[in-house]
């Protein structure tokens, strides 16, 4: 085991825990983890969330001494044929959001498409609502995460680049999530790292089996997490490492894994991070 090398930020998926963020919050302490990503709190998504439940869902992580690493807002994963303006007005809502939970990050997608229709077919509409999301996010000093998403537009890393270089914002980076790359057939490492790593910001730990699409433990799958930690760490990335086990389950807005199996994925993680000179904090 090499001494550590590299400081990250552990954060999780707190929903992924518990519906309650009292829960959440202890259960993420008991890991080490110094952040939570917020996607939904008492089983309601973050996009839904009304005021005097954001104010109190804060309180709650500042009693507990818990930051926020990101929202993870469900923005773009609706069919792309919704007007501009209907991802834009929600956009807004969830900054309002991140404002009040003190994070720059708000994790998106990139849009599905309609039944019969080609990512190609798409794309051009695609790259429209990425820049109006983009530029609205600029404008508040947040900066949109987009994560490869099996079945939007961005699931391959030639799409995300796709959209990263088209965009062109500073307001838009890659949450790169290995596990979602398993399951449209790709080998992230050997595949996508090398394009992606200037844009890559955010790490969402996840694995999955390439045959079945299973989602397991870090290093236990073919999302060449080994090989993805070593490679950020001597690249000198230093920031959030965000645990989405999706152990139990999996759902259109999200998953869950119960505090056990969320221990457990957390534990695969952190020795895997130890493996490669990261430190977790």
């Amino acid at each position: 085991m090499t001494q550590p090398s590299a400081v990250w930020s552990l954060s999780g998926f707190g929903d992924e825990v518990d519906p309650d963020p009292t829960v959440q919050a202890a259960v993420l302490l008991a890991l080490g983890a110094s952040h939570i990503e917020v996607r939904s709190a008492w089983g309601t998504n973050v996009s839904e969330l009304e005021w005097d439940a954001v104010q109190r869902l804060k309180a709650i992580l500042d009693e507990n001494g818990l930051k926020v690493s990101a929202v993870a807002s469900p923005i773009g994963k609706v069919d792309v044929s919704l007007p501009v303006e209907h991802e834009v007005t929600r956009l807004r809502q969830i900054i309002s959001v991140a404002k009040t939970l003190e994070t720059t990050y708000v994790r998106i997608f990139s849009f599905y498409r309609g039944e019969g229709q080609s990512q190609e077919a798409i794309r051009d509409a695609v790259m429209e609502r990425m820049s109006a999301l983009a530029a609205e996010a600029a404008a508040h000093g947040i900066v949109l995460l987009h994560e490869n998403e099996k079945g939007i537009y961005g699931d391959t890393p030639d799409r995300v680049l796709d959209i990263m270089e088209t965009v062109d914002s500073p307001a838009l980076r890659v949450a790169w999530d290995n596990a979602n790359f398993v399951q449209v057939g790709v080998k992230p490492y050997t595949e996508g790292y090398a394009i992606l790593r200037p844009y890559l910001e955010y790490l969402q730990v996840k694995d999955a089996i390439a045959t079945t699409g299973e989602v397991v433990p870090a290093g236990e799958g073919d999302g060449e997490l080994d090989a993805t930690i070593s490679a950020l760490a001597a690249d000198g990335y230093t920031g959030f490492a965000s645990l989405e086990p999706h152990l139990a389950s999996a759902h259109e807005l999200g998953g869950y894994s119960g505090p056990v199996a969320f221990g457990i994925a957390a534990r695969a993680f952190a020795g895997l991070a130890a493996k490669n000179g990261v430190s977790l904090a």
